[in-house]
């Protein structure tokens, strides 16, 4: 995997209100966006909601508050891909797995995590979980692209560990989660914290018409590689 050796300008431009044009280009983007794809894939979210309420017992959807512009906090919506319970102590109940995930930045490989259903691990697989996220974006709390959506407390411990993260965490609380972004279409999990939270970074400092243009674009690709 390739370093990302990205450095971000010294100057406060990100703290700047963005032009008027770009601002309503991003919202008309993000409507658009988010209105074609449910229309797009309807029946693929349509027949994942009945597998998840088929073979695995539970809501369909997974609810969990998230850090969003500003430090506000919201509601991030996902299909459902873990069982239901106290999943906490599932994963605990394998203490070597559970050190694993700790050191390896809160992750765990998505064939080996056993708090993730079957029909879970193949919605995640092809990115389905993260399709009901086109209601925060109609609902003005995401952006088609932006940098990952993280809880308040993963911050914080990320902040605590890896101290010199700080000025890259001060810029992504400034601006909209994103469904897609730099680091999902530069390596996604591959990535340890400081290298996603530095391509974050550096896209809110850098945004701009074509750069938003060019994530989306990549961003199928990006996940059929996965594949």
């Amino acid at each position: 995997m390739k370093s990302t050796n990205l450095v971000l300008p010294t100057n406060k431009r990100f703290y700047r209100q963005r032009s008027f044009l770009f601002t309503i280009f991003k919202r008309f983007m993000d409507i658009f966006g988010s209105l074609f794809l449910i229309i797009i894939f309807s029946p693929l979210l349509l027949i994942t909601s009945a597998l998840i309420y088929i073979y695995s017992p539970g809501p369909i959807f997974f609810k969990q508050k998230r850090v969003g512009k500003n430090n506000i906090q919201f509601c991030l919506f996902k299909f459902r891909t873990m069982y239901t319970g106290d999943n906490d102590k599932r994963l605990k109940s394998y203490p070597e797995l559970y050190k694993r995930y700790i050191q390896n930045d809160w992750k765990l490989g998505l064939w080996e995590d056993p708090r993730t259903t079957p029909i879970g691990k193949i919605v995640r697989l092809f990115s389905i979980d993260e399709f009901p996220q086109v209601i925060n974006i109609l609902k003005g709390e995401m952006s088609l692209v932006g940098p990952r959506a993280y809880r308040e407390e993963e911050l914080q411990d990320y902040q605590r560990r890896y101290p010199h993260t700080t000025k890259f965490i001060e810029i992504i609380r400034t601006a909209k989660p994103g469904l897609t972004g730099l680091w999902q279409t530069s390596g996604r999990n591959n990535l340890s914290f400081e290298e996603r939270a530095k391509l974050d970074a550096n896209y809110i400092v850098n945004r701009s018409f074509l750069q938003e243009i060019g994530i989306i674009l990549k961003t199928p690709f990006c996940m059929i590689s996965r594949w």
